[in-house]
């Protein structure tokens, strides 16, 4: 079986291969070609599944070495693949969800030109996610996170007509830049240190490794976590990325790129769990996030970009709970998949929305379209309900247990942690209800005359069904005997904290700041009627509309940063470098000149000369006689 792991990567590989170099001729045939190839990847994958639950939990990993990519002395790179039960999670979820978004694409591309390069990029992009999570070595990761990268960019920029949609693939590129110097150089760290990059060798030799070693280690890979999944101070990007296509967006920056971080983070936790102050990092980075992303959500119009805040709030919780170790490593991927369900269901909603409405985004010029759109309106608000943790739900389960691990970090950074993913709960209800009630409820608040709202056709709504029941169903599937958590042990281990909340607080606060949160947005956006133009708001909210300031802060510290940094290098240049050459140059001009002045061209002067040299010449030879 472990023959076939490659060909997990190849197949959607292939696809792109034949549809960005196949031409025209498959214009027609390529949004089928491509979905094909993604599906028969997740065929793939389930197959593999099978074969690995009919194993023990310890003989479940499989390896596939396919070549040494890189021999060069004592330096060596291979191709290997390694499945074992974090990365099958991961297979299912980014083939899954990936080939439900490739059937989508099929109605929402329809009169796209370039659809089969579309399709390209999402294979593309597909076969780069699937190499990251099945590498057996830092260094084949890093080909499959640069991949997706490549890939990101070119899908969020596809319209690259539009000057918004080029900027925002640029920012997204130049910002995850910064995140992937984080990756290389830890592994460059990691071979002068343990002589290789594999995963085992590596995490075998972390208990003979000093503590700073181990610290910078776990710091780089956060660093680049955070470029990937748009984690506080590299989440600048995430906003701006929705100027891409909508399926670009359901898959990318809900279910699979956006999660690389957390891949990453689990993956790298024995390094992690033997770096208290790394690790300690990761839960500051996590909740941070969760409460910055949730305040964002809360002021966008944009329903595309309100649910971009939303999926860097909900990676916050993902981050929080790989950040407390082997308490939380499950949890972290156990949210990760419910997520990718409701998340992918949610933005796939939103497109149908705007399919239906002109392409409009502006939630104010929504209102009252579940009535048009019955089928959008029900997928739509079982992921809402999911997300804001409904009893039943699937994010009632796995954000709970998050909830509850922050709880079990004991002392008072247990308390802080709890308090703060409470506290996102709570904001999370509040926006969530938001979306819903401006864009499904109250008056309709559209030009009848310009916009028809319509429901979306099947090969559309039929993907967000099925996303829609795993946002009913996932979560309590994988609480049912702590199945989930028992199918990553082996993995990622697992250890019960020692809450000073018990479940039942926990489930009861959940609950109280739930309902807090929706009646405040009930009170807000369902009892009044919603203004055409955003009122001015608050300070914060007005501050929330700006990303919270973050460009403007990059834009001061970095951008007129490093022209001031420029300015004064090109100075320095001109006045030291170029200055000590070109001074050197108009010296040894001045100094010939006076030379020339000697070559007249008369033998009479030169006949002096030879006898002033050579009268030198004899006081010179008297007086050192005289010596």
């Amino acid at each position: 079986m472990e023959n076939l792991i490659a060909l997990l990567v190849a197949a959607p590989l292939v696809g792109a291969a034949l549809l960005l170099c196949g031409g025209k001729r498959l214009d027609r045939t390529g949004p089928l070609i491509g979905t094909l190839f993604a599906v028969a990847s997740f065929a793939l994958g389930a197959v593999l599944f099978a074969d690995m639950l009919g194993k023990g939990a310890g003989d479940r990993a499989l390896h596939q070495q396919l070549f040494t990519w890189i021999p060069v002395g004592g330096f060596r790179a291979d191709v290997a693949f390694q499945l074992d039960q974090l990365s099958m999670t991961f297979v299912l979820l980014i083939t899954g969800v990936g080939s439900l978004i490739h059937l989508y694409s099929i109605g929402y591309m329809a009169h796209d030109e370039r659809r089969r390069r579309f399709f390209g990029y999402l294979n593309l992009f597909l076969a780069a996610m699937l190499l990251l999570v099945l590498a057996d070595n830092y260094l084949l990761l890093y080909a499959g996170w640069e991949g997706v990268g490549l890939a990101s960019y070119l899908l969020i920029g596809f319209w690259q007509h539009k000057p918004s949609a080029a900027t925002a693939a640029k920012k997204a590129f130049l910002v995850n830049r910064v995140g992937d110097m984080g990756l290389s150089i830890a592994i460059m760290l990691m071979f002068t240190t343990f002589g290789t990059f594999a995963f085992a060798p590596v995490f075998a030799a972390t208990d003979r490794t000093g503590q700073g070693t181990l610290t910078a280690l776990g710091l780089l890979l956060l660093l680049a976590a955070c470029g990937k999944s748009a984690q506080v101070p590299l989440q600048s990007w995430l906003g701006d990325a929705m100027e891409g296509p909508t399926p670009v967006s359901a898959l990318i920056h809900a279910a699979t790129m956006v999660t690389a971080g957390v891949y990453l983070i689990t993956r790298s936790g024995v390094i992690f769990n033997a770096a208290p102050t790394a690790q300690l990092a990761v839960v500051v980075v996590g909740a941070v996030t969760l409460l910055f992303g949730a305040i964002v959500g809360c002021a966008k119009d944009d329903i595309k970009k309100a649910l971009a805040g939303s999926t860097m709030s909900q990676i916050g919780y993902m981050i929080l709970a790989a950040g407390l170790g082997p308490i939380g490593y499950a949890f972290a991927i156990m949210h990760l998949v419910t997520h990718g369900f409701f998340k992918a269901g949610l933005f796939l909603g939103a497109g149908s929305v705007m399919h239906g409405m002109n392409d409009e985004v502006d939630m104010r010029r929504y209102g009252g379209l579940r009535t048009y759109m019955p089928v959008t309106f029900i997928t739509f608000g079982l992921g809402y309900l999911a997300i804001i943790g409904f009893p039943g739900l699937s994010g009632f389960f796995s954000k709970d247990k998050i909830i509850e691990a922050a709880f079990a970090r004991g002392g008072t950074e247990g308390w802080i942690l709890g308090g703060a993913a409470l506290l996102g709960a709570a904001i999370t209800a509040f926006y969530m209800t938001r979306v819903m009630l401006m864009t499904f409820f109250g008056e309709k608040r559209w030009d009848p005359t310009e916009v028809h709202p319509h429901e979306s056709p099947k090969v559309m709504t039929i993907p967000m069904i099925v996303l829609a029941i795993g946002s009913v169903f996932a979560g309590g599937l994988f609480s049912i005997n702590e199945i989930f958590v028992k199918w990553l042990e082996p993995v990622t281990s697992f250890a019960h904290g020692h809450s000073p909340v018990s479940a039942t607080t926990v489930t009861a606060a959940t609950m109280v700041v739930l309902v807090i949160g929706v009646g405040i947005a009930w009170g807000m956006y369902g009892r009044r009627p919603v203004p055409a133009l955003a009122p001015r708001g608050s300070l914060l909210t007005r501050a929330a509309r700006r990303d919270l300031l973050q460009d403007d802060f990059n834009h001061v510290v970095f951008v007129r940063g490093g022209e001031q940094v420029t300015g004064t290098l090109v100075q320095l240049d001109r006045s030291l470098v170029d200055g000590a050459v070109n001074g050197t140059a108009a010296s040894m001009g001045g100094l010939s000149g006076l030379l020339r002045q000697l070559q007249t061209g008369f033998v009479r002067s030169y006949a002096v000369q030879m006898l002033g040299g050579a009268a030198v010449l004899v006081a010179a030879t008297l007086l050192m006689r005289g010596v």
